[in-house]
């Protein structure tokens, strides 16, 4: 991607292009090609009817001015000027219609597919599930927050990196299923030719066949929240054997890091595994000191929830709360051991020192018996 960037408000989002030819992204996918093809020709025909029109106008303007003597004529209702102005455009329309109605429809037609992924958007990350394989993970942005605060470096691919790209085979048509799990988001990634909203409540598809192995960059599209800009997408096509490879590996490291839902934790374990799961899920609302967001986010440090009622701060976690929307649900996004690890934490982090040891079963009994 290059490094060079400029701003393509037009087409909702922050839009990566080659300021050399301004252009898009070179397109790895057919429906890519397809829209990468029809911009070029609306482009050629708008600026051919541009010089046309406005060349006639300006000959017209110095070849008829006063100047020269002649004087304005005036007429009134030339059939065959009425005819010419309406059949032109009209014309001109069908063969811009023609190849954006087969763009729209390739776009639309995701029948024979390779493989499914299932795509869940949550403020602010984004979680891919491969339905045929049974593998799942949870995609987040990867910048250090040292360079989000401008006090270190920023990377090349600056806000445009994750710790868990969505893996992909070149040569396969890949479907995918959208949804969100609180706002509407949108999966954006134009090399690919891929802009699909995800939609609470809804499944909307696309897809993409990439022809070469690449990593592709993109972001979310729709504005959802205030670390909106913090939602990229990382796509990385590999070979057949090179994705067969990753999925073994991903399947063993899956079978191998699951976690025995009976097991009895200690604190010191639970509070080391509850640190990670708040710096990746919880940090943006409640920050690193645990003060939150005045008038936004309440504090977790002296809380009475994260120091007092046990059942109502699993409550909370679990299902999110009413009184403010911003605070999620995450019984859908974390398992049993993620969510008592982070309530143990929350309960004996910064100046919280209540001792409280949250297990997974208590989890599991919050939930009503199910995993």
């Amino acid at each position: 991607m290059s490094g060079k960037r400029i701003l393509l408000s037009m087409l909702g989002g922050v839009g990566t292009v080659y300021a050399a030819d301004f252009t898009f992204q070179p397109p790895v996918t057919p429906v890519a090609r397809q829209i990468y093809d029809l911009h070029s020709l609306l482009l050629l025909i708008t600026v051919t009817i541009f010089i046309v029109v406005f060349g006639v106008m300006f000959y017209a303007i110095l070849r008829h001015r006063k100047s020269l003597g002649h004087r304005a004529r005036p007429f009134h209702e030339n059939t065959t000027v009425e005819i010419i102005w309406t059949v032109i455009p009209f014309l001109i329309l069908v063969g811009m219609a023609w190849p954006a109605t087969r763009a729209v429809l390739a776009q639309k037609s995701t029948r024979a597919e390779d493989m499914t992924i299932k795509i869940t958007g949550f403020q602010w990350k984004w979680r891919y599930d491969y339905l045929d394989d049974g593998v799942g993970f949870v995609s987040h942005l990867a910048t250090p927050t040292e360079a989000l605060h401008s006090a270190s470096a920023k990377g090349t691919h600056y806000l445009l990196e994750v710790d868990e790209p969505l893996v992909v085979p070149t040569g396969k048509k890949v479907r995918l299923l959208l949804t969100a799990n609180d706002v509407i988001h949108s999966w954006w990634v134009p090399s690919l030719g891929v802009k699909q909203d995800a939609i609470p409540g809804f499944v909307r598809d696309a897809w993409f066949l990439v022809d070469k192995p690449g990593v592709y960059r993109g972001q979310c599209a729709e504005l959802c929240g205030k670390d909106h800009g913090f939602m990229p997408i990382v796509v990385d096509a590999r070979t057949p054997e090179d994705y067969a490879l990753w999925l073994a590996a991903r399947k063993k490291l899956a079978a191998a890091s699951a976690d025995d839902p009976n097991k009895v934790w200690a604190l010191a374990d639970l509070k080391a595994r509850g640190e990670k799961v708040f710096q990746q899920n919880c940090v943006a609302c409640h920050q690193a000191n645990g003060k939150g967001i005045p008038g936004a986010f309440p504090a977790l440090d002296g809380s009475p929830i994260a120091t007092k009622d046990k059942p109502a701060h699993i409550d909370i976690v679990l299902n999110g709360s009413k009184r403010n929307p911003a605070m999620a649900a995450w019984g859908k996004q974390l398992s049993d051991t993620d969510i008592a690890a982070v309530i143990t934490y929350e309960r004996n982090a910064w100046g919280n020192h209540t001792g409280d040891v949250v297990q997974p079963k208590d989890i599991k009994a919050a939930r009503g018996g199910k995993a």
